[in-house]
């Protein structure tokens, strides 16, 4: 079967099964504080687990996009290195929300495996949870009970705490798992061992590995470390696509498989090197170093390709913040691989995007409609790292040339650190080229000040949540499109630390405030009865909730309160976002349909929208997206909001759907004339409310990624007040005159005319200088000396002893000190033979004698200046360049 048969035939089973079969969440997280990628096919559902959502239908079922790159799941380091990890991987999975439990995700994982993939039972090897004394847990007799229906006593397995017992996180809901393991070596290879499969199940054996993985979600971890009952069982299973793939095809590799080898191919083809695998290595293929460095290399491009790829398709950018900065680490070690063992100068990855379209794109495709925004960022961002590489190896070269000058062999860490922390230079590079050039390097110290900037990190970001109180049963109702003020009661708090700042988080029953989502700011205000006024200064998005951010707890969390949104800023802020929408059309419009929205931020004063274009915006075109979102806003056309609705019925109504977004089987249709989106956030009651719309800039944000900034409403107001104020104080200065944009141009003209008599005045005084100074020449054992201080504009200098150079025979040496608003500057020049024959270098001469004038400077081997402070130190100095040239 190939990677593509499997995948339907996974989705035709559980749909057999009555599951609903629901697309892949964006693996870019956008709207939860605790996650930056997907990293199992649980995250998606997290809200319903928690019990914050309706979990219907209980049955569902998917092929899932994951990224594990950080935090506790994270496998980059291992990427390439071995025959099955990866950063970016699929994982097919079906859930049951209060439906099913233990025994039919047993007997519905074994059908699959046995009577539809009709892998051998003999080898397969279960695993159960073995309990734990010190959590009160027993071993789950349960789920051994269920296995027994299916493999003999041998293959069950007992497993610890750490590989049988999953945990979302710190806290949250967990419970004891099953794993499926396949052993899946050669006779010859089970002959030779002589050990049972059994025996390497969990020992990191790379033929002998886990493929599925059954979650019985029954508790919640409480901060405390305690376990409590879920009100809800919950079944998640995970099986990793590319190891069943794997099985199905008969390989030893992930590779292998047709997942990767298209990708591999297109490697070979390109790079003009050959991939070994498994089964040729097996075979007795070539396996040198070099061939092991080529094989490694081509794996982390194949599965780096995947990750960065999927993450921009769903909108994350490479960047130096967060999510942006994971992929930009991905994409880059990559490239750093594909330079340093596959002998790519140039930018490489980008290059294989298209045979990944070709093999994914059907299934995923956000990977077509995406592809030249991809390939267009994939460029600039190698383009830019090679850049990177360049000055890093050139910054390396001269560390070494200082080591051979002191005669040391070792780079010290903390080198190498600056390097890697600066430059994004690795390690392994660093000691690959020190390794070819003599040298080691003191990987203890480089060690010690990775740890100490982990430290730096993890102490900024240190987050510490208590469990949340519970004060009433019930689920949040959002009512803040309809109000702005409403009677609440607490349902939980909790408080958190950050950077030794404390503060509460409030869940409340009903709110009218906003929570921050999809670019938009959270709303401010108050909690307020007839005892106390609690400021809410913040409200984020967490589980599908809103969550109130206060400095203190009300005296009485139990009372009864008025939740009042600060209506100023919420209408700002509603303003600027039905303002996005406006400005999203028009700009499809003017542009052409290929614009898509790639980010927004929306608040009370501002508006950012990013937007995919692969060139700048004209200021003509501008013009007309301003004309065509202000003409919207003079017909003040009402909302027209449709909630619930069908996903599919509301893109029948035109709705415009986001590539990484997502989105539930119903959605709210945000539409304002012509303008119709799925939105989920404020607007404004009617476009008239936004007053008047002005862009204050368009910009690039990266390869293929336009960005404009803008104002609206109030903000406009101030913003031309601020523009009058200072046209009337330039039209002050000169004298209110009527036509100011004459006598600008006039003044213009005029300096222009200035300037080119003083240019020539003072290539006249050059002239004159250099006239004078050839009569002051000396000739010193041959050579053609010149030395002066002369008062003279730094530019004037640099003409001058270039003027001279050119006048002058050769041997030649002339030092100037010039004096300049009591400035000083030490200028050296020579002829090339000196630098040839006689080995001086000015940049040398002219940092050592700028001592004597209190500064420092550099320069090519003919040519250097230095400033300095100490101007009665330029005759010494003038003199200290003659005494090093040693003529």
């Amino acid at each position: 079967m190939t990677a593509k048969e499997i995948r339907d035939s996974f989705k035709k089973f559980f749909e057999s099964k009555q599951h609903a079969i629901v697309p892949s969440a964006p693996m870019v997280i956008k709207d939860d504080p605790t996650l930056m990628f997907t990293n199992a096919g649980m995250n998606q559902w997290k809200d319903i687990i928690l019990g914050t959502r309706d979990p219907e239908p209980r049955r569902r079922a998917d092929t899932q996009k994951c990224l594990r790159v950080s935090g506790k799941h994270n496998d980059l380091e291992e990427v390439g290195h071995d025959t099955y990890h990866h950063t970016m991987f699929e994982m097919l999975g079906n859930w049951s929300f209060g439906d099913y439990f233990k025994e039919g995700a047993i007997d519905m994982a074994w059908e699959y495996l046995v009577d539809v993939l009709k892998l051998n039972p003999e080898d397969l090897y279960v695993t159960v949870f073995e309990g734990d004394p010190a959590e009160g847990l027993e071993r789950d007799d349960e789920a051994a009970g269920y296995w027994r229906k299916h493999v003999p006593e041998d293959h069950i397995i007992n497993g610890n705490k750490h590989d049988n017992f999953w945990e979302m996180g710190d806290t949250g809901p967990c419970g004891p798992c099953s794993e499926i393991h396949v052993d899946s070596r050669t006779p010859e290879q089970r002959a030779q061992s002589g050990i049972s499969g059994r025996d390497l199940v969990n020992k990191d054996d790379p033929q002998v590995i886990e493929i599925w993985n059954l979650v019985f979600m029954q508790y919640n971890r409480k901060a405390d470390g305690s376990l409590e009952k879920l009100s809800m069982n919950v079944i998640d299973t995970g099986m990793g696509f590319e190891r069943l793939v794997r099985m199905m095809q008969g390989k030893h590799s992930n590779y292998d498989t047709d997942v990767f080898q298209p990708i591999i191919k297109a490697e070979e083809q390109i790079t003009g090197l050959k991939y070994t695998t498994f089964e040729e290595e097996a075979a007795g293929a070539a396996t040198s170093k070099a061939q092991e460095n080529t094989n490694v290399a081509m794996r982390v491009c194949a599965d780096h390709l995947r990750a960065v790829a999927f993450s921009i398709a769903d909108g994350q950018l490479p960047s130096n913040a967060k999510a942006g900065y994971v992929i930009r680490r991905i994409l880059r070690r990559a490239v750093r691989y594909a330079y340093t063992f596959l002998g790519q100068k140039e930018a490489f990855l980008y290059k294989l995007l298209p045979t990944l379209v070709e093999e994914m794109g059907d299934a995923f495709p956000e990977l077509k409609a995406q592809q030249q925004l991809i390939g267009k960022v994939m460029k600039e961002e190698e383009d830019a790292f090679l850049r990177t590489l360049d000055k890093g190896i050139s910054l390396l070269d001269k560390a070494m040339e200082q080591l051979r000058a002191g005669q040391q062999t070792e780079l010290d860490g903390v080198q190498a650190f600056r390097l890697f922390d600066t430059y994004g230079f690795p390690l392994d590079l660093t000691e690959l080229i020190c390794r070819e050039n003599g040298f080691t390097v003191n990987e203890a110290q480089f060690n010690v000040e990775m740890q100490k900037q982990k430290e730096r990190a993890r102490n900024a970001a240190q987050v510490e949540n208590s469990d949340w109180t519970e004060l009433a049963a019930g689920e949040q109702q959002f009512v803040g499109y309809d109000y702005t003020e409403y009677s609440c009661h607490i349902l939980r708090y909790r408080k958190v630390t950050q950077k030794k700042a404390e503060f509460y988080e409030l869940v409340l029953d009903f709110t009218p405030f906003y929570g921050e989502m999809g670019g938009q700011v959270g709303d401010q205000g108050v909690l307020v009865n007839e005892n106390e006024t609690i400021d809410i200064i913040d409200t984020k998005r967490e589980n599908n909730q809103s969550v109130h951010i206060v400095k203190q707890l009300p005296k009485d969390p139990t009372a009864e309160f008025m939740a009042c949104v600060d209506t100023d800023k919420r209408d700002a802020s509603a303003a600027n976002h039905t303002a996005t929408h406006l400005l999203d059309y028009a700009l499809k419009q003017v542009l052409g349909d290929h614009v898509e929205q790639k980010g927004s931020y929306v608040c009370p004063d501002t508006l950012r929208f990013d937007f995919s274009h692969f060139q700048k915006v004209t200021d003509e075109e501008l013009r007309q997206v301003e004309r065509m979102v202000n003409d919207l806003i003079r017909q003040n056309i009402p909302l027209d909001e449709h909630r619930d609705t069908p996903f599919e019925e509301a893109k029948k109504m035109g709705a415009i759907a986001l590539f990484g977004e997502k989105y539930g089987d119903k959605v709210r249709v945000v539409r304002f004339g012509p303008s119709c989106e799925f939105c989920g956030g404020i607007h404004a009651s009617a476009t008239g409310r936004i007053g008047f719309f002005k862009i204050l800039s368009e910009s690039s944000v990266a390869a293929g990624i336009r960005r404009i900034e803008a104002k609206t409403g109030r903000e406009c107001e101030d913003l031309m007040y601020v523009m009058e104020d200072h046209l009337k104080a330039v039209k002050a200065f000169f004298n209110n005159a009527k036509d100011l944009e004459g006598v600008i141009r006039s003044y213009i003209e005029e300096h222009n005319t200035m300037k080119k008599e003083i240019e020539q005045f003072q290539a006249q005084a050059v002239e004159r200088t250099k006239e004078y100074l050839m009569t002051e020449i000396q000739t010193v054992n041959g050579v053609n000396v010149l030395t002066k201080v002369i008062n003279m504009p730094p530019n004037s200098v640099k003409d001058l002893v270039f003027q001279l150079r050119a006048a002058v025979a050769a041997p030649f040496l002339c030092a100037i000190g010039s004096l300049y608003q009591e400035k000083p500057m030490l200028s050296v020049m020579m002829s090339d033979d000196l630098v040839k024959d006689h080995g001086l270098n000015a940049g040398q001469m002219v940092r050592e004698a700028a001592k004597l004038i209190q500064g420092g400077g550099g320069g090519q081997p003919h040519y250097a200046q230095a400033g300095g402070k100490n101007a009665d130190g330029l005759p010494a100095a003038v003199n200290k360049v003659v005494e090093l040239a040693k003529l």
